[in-house]
Formats: C-alpha cells, sequence, structure tokens
C-alpha cells in the first residue's frame, strides 16, 4: 500500500459478493482499500472478466481475478490475470513508472 500512494495511485477490489460479504473477506485477509460490490456484474463484464460455467439447467458465473492498471486519462496500461494478479508486484512497478513518467 505503501508503494501505491507513493506512486500517487489509488487501489479498489471489485467482486460479485455482497458488500457485508467483501467486509468480512477484506477483514479476514486484512486490506485497507475499499471492495466494492458489482453484483449485478455489470462493470465486471464491460471489462471482459466474468466466466460462465453451464450447470445442469443453470449457470455458475464467477469474476476472473484481475488486476488492472488504469491512467489519469482512463485508458488501461496493465492487466494481470488469475494467480499473476494474486501478487501486486507488477502493478505496482506499472504504476511507479507511470508517476515517474508523468509526474505527480
Amino acid at each position: 500500500m505503501a508503494k501505491i500512494t507513493a506512486s500517487n495511485s489509488v487501489i479498489f477490489g471489485v467482486s460479485i459478493d455482497s458488500p457485508p460479504a467483501n467486509a468480512a473477506f477484506a477483514k479476514q485477509i486484512g486490506v485497507t482499500f475499499p471492495l466494492l460490490s458489482d453484483m449485478n456484474r455489470t462493470v465486471l463484464k464491460q471489462y471482459g472478466i466474468v466466466k460462465a460455467y453451464p450447470m445442469a439447467n443453470d449457470r455458475y458465473e464467477f469474476a476472473r481475478r484481475t488486476t488492472f492498471v488504469v491512467g489519469k486519462d482512463g485508458v488501461i496500461k496493465h492487466i494481470d490475470f488469475d494467480t499473476t494478479a494474486i501478487d501486486p508486484t507488477s502493478a505496482v512497478t506499472i504504476c511507479t513508472d507511470l508517476h515517474e513518467k508523468h509526474g505527480k
């Protein structure tokens, strides 16, 4: 978090889970950044990270673990998926590089 803050960046999570579930998860793993709920999957579908699998008479949807680095211009600068998204190293590096190239 200190490195993200130092790079003049903001971090937050988006999940298909409910606000209470996100709050419990954040407490469990000790994160201090906001975890937002997108239970209708609107934003997650727009970013193309919802996966659906057919099940019996229904389907199961989940969001892939994904890290996006979005520049101040609103353009996605970097994406990490799945296990790579769990480790924030590359996202921190990109945030730091963007901060150094474009100033404070």
